[in-house]
């Protein structure tokens, strides 16, 4: 497959989650993203992290963010890795970072400090953050972030204590926004030159707000949790009981609403007043909960996906194994099969992207510094990696 970023070259200086996500999606879509890390200690701390070890430099961990991508080490605070780093510079499209926001100017890795390097260089900056505020210093992770901005206290059962998303959302999502300003730097850079472009936690986080956040802030509007994780206003949007689970529906307008009626075999509650508009079952969400409980507890999980699937919107309610055991989900091509250096066969999820209705082939990450031979010393010439190794260079 000829893929979209095919050329691009990537220099990342980055670890753990939203840094390596964004730039697996620039690497799955083609672009050479080399991972700078430092050997000295240990390289991306990810290598280690979790419960699975795949080798002396590899997890399960490590890999579920970076496949596709090659690893040089470098020490970048001896003044001959900065050397080296530059020389890499010149032949690269990208340096991609996540590192606090006063980290970059420190070493060097922003737009000011690059541009006589490379001119059209861009820059690309994932922070707690910011650069430009007066936490641009603070450490910040995922969780932080959902708890200041309000993500806490809309999610969960109400009268229980504030709950966090299953995963690290503001992680993947600040990735994947940092990878699209990222590529429209890129396209904008034949005409407008080289330049930083910056991502933070904390920004991204309070965009997602999205209507509840447009809500209060024009209209008062306080949103807070609702029982069986259900939307705000519209019903039936929720979760009910079944006889041996649980199911998700989304009647999000009449005609699903109508639908789900007719499906069941329930079309008189069309006509119970409580029920019959989208504000009377907002108002009576809690007596429409009782009625469709006892509706849907008369049959299984399974049986009632197979009635109401391709009428309205429904989803059974999975744990992990399940999702992935999915028989739709190997039916589309969502997991892939690769060949791991030391584990053999190692299954990995597919991008979610597709291009020319093909999914994107990949490959596992780069142990560390596997491509250090190939990259300094052909490319770069560098004869003496033994030695630059042996003072902590390399």
């Amino acid at each position: 497959m000829l893929k979209p970023l095919a050329g691009i070259r990537v220099l990342a200086i980055e670890q753990f989650g939203a840094g390596p996500y964004g730039s697996m999606y620039l690497a799955e879509l083609g672009a050479e993203v080399i991972k700078i890390e430092n050997r000295a200690t240990g390289g991306d701390p990810s290598r280690q992290s979790g419960s699975v070890t795949l080798a002396d430099d590899d997890s399960a961990y490590f890999q579920a963010f970076n496949l596709a991508k090659k690893s040089v080490t470098l020490n970048l605070k001896s003044d001959e890795g900065r050397a080296l780093f530059h020389e890499l510079v010149k032949t690269s499209d990208v340096v991609w970072n996540n590192l606090r926001g006063s980290q970059p100017a420190k070493m060097g890795l922003d737009y000011a400090a690059l541009k006589d390097v490379k001119p059209d260089i861009v820059c690309t900056h994932i922070s707690a953050y910011g650069r430009d505020n007066d936490r641009a210093d603070w450490p910040g992770y995922d969780y932080l972030m959902q708890a200041e901005c309000g993500f806490l206290s809309v999610t969960g059962e109400p009268g229980t204590p504030p709950s966090r998303f299953g995963l690290s959302m503001i992680d993947f999502m600040t990735g994947v926004v940092a990878a699209l300003g990222c590529v429209s730097a890129l396209l904008a850079r034949a005409s407008q030159g080289g330049r930083d472009v910056d991502i933070s936690l904390f920004d991204v986080a309070l965009h997602q707000t999205t209507y509840p956040g447009t809500w209060y802030m024009n209209h008062g509007i306080e949103t807070g949790r609702v029982a069986r994780s259900a939307h705000p206003y519209n019903t039936p949007v929720q979760l009910y009981k079944t006889e041996d689970g649980w199911i998700f529906i989304m009647c999000m307008t009449d005609k699903f609403w109508g639908l789900l009626l007719e499906c069941t075999g329930h079309t008189e509650l069309a006509d119970d007043p409580r029920f019959n508009s989208m504000a009377g079952r907002a108002e009576n969400r809690d007596a429409l909960t009782e009625v469709l409980d006892a509706i849907f507890q008369t049959a299984g999980t399974d049986h009632w996906f197979d009635v109401l699937q391709t009428y309205i919107p429904v989803a059974p309610v999975y744990d992990l194994p399940n999702a992935l055991d999915n028989p739709f989900v190997s039916s589309i091509g969502m997991i892939q099969t690769m060949n791991h250096r030391e584990f053999g066969d190692y299954r990995g999820l597919s991008n979610p992207i597709k291009i020319g209705n093909e999914r994107l082939p990949t490959d596992c990450g780069a142990g560390l510094g596997a491509n250090n031979d190939d990259i300094l010393g052909g490319e770069l010439g560098v004869e003496n990696l033994e030695d630059l190794a042996a003072r902590g260079v390399i």
